[in-house]
């Protein structure tokens, strides 16, 4: 078998348009398996606010990177990297397509394009950067991010504390700009890369995040933060939905505030996921229905 004609079909988009049930559908068509690149999904503790495939969905196709993990342990993209691509050498073996979703850009991009090789900061100076980050929230750290590396702050999310935080780390722990260690090359990797990308209607997709979270809410997502509260400066857990809980249970906001914070925030998410997809790889973009479409833009690859 062709190594170099195996193809790794990559689901991508924003929050609730409908990436899992998309993958299922094609894993079975492609009688494949699934790797999830939701950085969140892993963990095993995490399961009312991440959105993960219901038992239902799990037992439609092979999933992999489901309640892998333990917040506990802490798990990068970079391990995610590695552990995904050795999967993929085993799954290759017998399948000649794989299907990965997820709509975590980072941990995507580790798979089909590799990571930057970047120095790791001392636990004391990340620390004190969440520290600014909890008591003053995230305007602090933009600023001192465009003061140390400009070219960095024009083209990050800037809205993301983790991206913010780790990229702050780098420069005072190396006295170096993290765009300094970015590569401009992707490694390469001995598959095709195929990306979907799934969208919608932009007043459709607010609705479903709205209903999405409500859903949430309703599961036990409040329940589910305060168990997990130890762990809240895990990268994981400073995110949308368990964030404006954490800050709902410290008295900031009351439990409505928080939940409307959660909706606008999962928007504000959403339209950072879609930007990101559209600059990084390339990504082909359709509708959840275009079931043909993709069909036929993947037999043409």
């Amino acid at each position: 078998m062709n190594i170099t004609k195996k193809k790794l079909i990559v689901v991508v988009g924003p929050t609730a348009v409908g990436k899992t049930t998309f993958a299922i559908r094609l894993a079975q068509h492609f009688n494949t398996e699934i790797i999830s690149a939701d950085s969140r999904q892993f963990y095993r503790e995490m399961a009312v606010g991440t959105a993960k495939p219901d038992l239902f969905e799990l037992s439609q196709a092979k999933h992999h990177f489901i309640n892998s993990h333990s917040i506990a342990h802490k798990y990068s993209a970079g391990d995610f990297e590695r552990d995904a691509l050795a999967l993929l050498t085993h799954l290759f073996q017998k399948q000649n397509a794989v299907i990965m979703v997820g709509g975590s850009g980072l941990f995507v991009r580790a798979v089909c394009e590799g990571l930057d090789d970047l120095p790791k900061a001392p636990p004391e100076v990340r620390e004190s950067l969440n520290a600014i980050y909890r008591e003053h929230g995230i305007e602090p750290l933009q600023e001192r991010l465009r003061e140390i590396d400009p070219a960095f702050f024009a083209k990050t999310d800037i809205h993301n504390p983790q991206r913010l935080i780790r990229a702050i780390e780098v420069f005072l722990a190396t006295g170096r700009c993290f765009s300094d260690f970015q590569k401009h090359a992707a490694a390469e990797r001995d598959f095709q890369v195929i990306t979907i990308g799934l969208n919608l209607e932009r007043e459709v997709l607010y609705d479903r995040i709205n209903i999405r979270v409500d859903q949430m809410v309703d599961g036990g997502l409040l329940q589910e933060a305060k168990q997990l509260i130890e762990y809240r400066e895990e990268p994981a857990l400073r995110t949308v939905g368990y964030a404006e809980m954490f800050e709902y249970l410290d008295g900031k906001y009351s439990l409505p505030e928080a939940i409307s914070l959660i909706k606008q925030n999962s928007r504000r998410y959403a339209k950072r996921q879609i930007t990101w997809f559209k600059k990084h790889g390339d990504t082909q973009w359709f509708l959840p229905s275009d079931w043909d479409a993709v069909l036929s833009y993947i037999d043409g690859r």
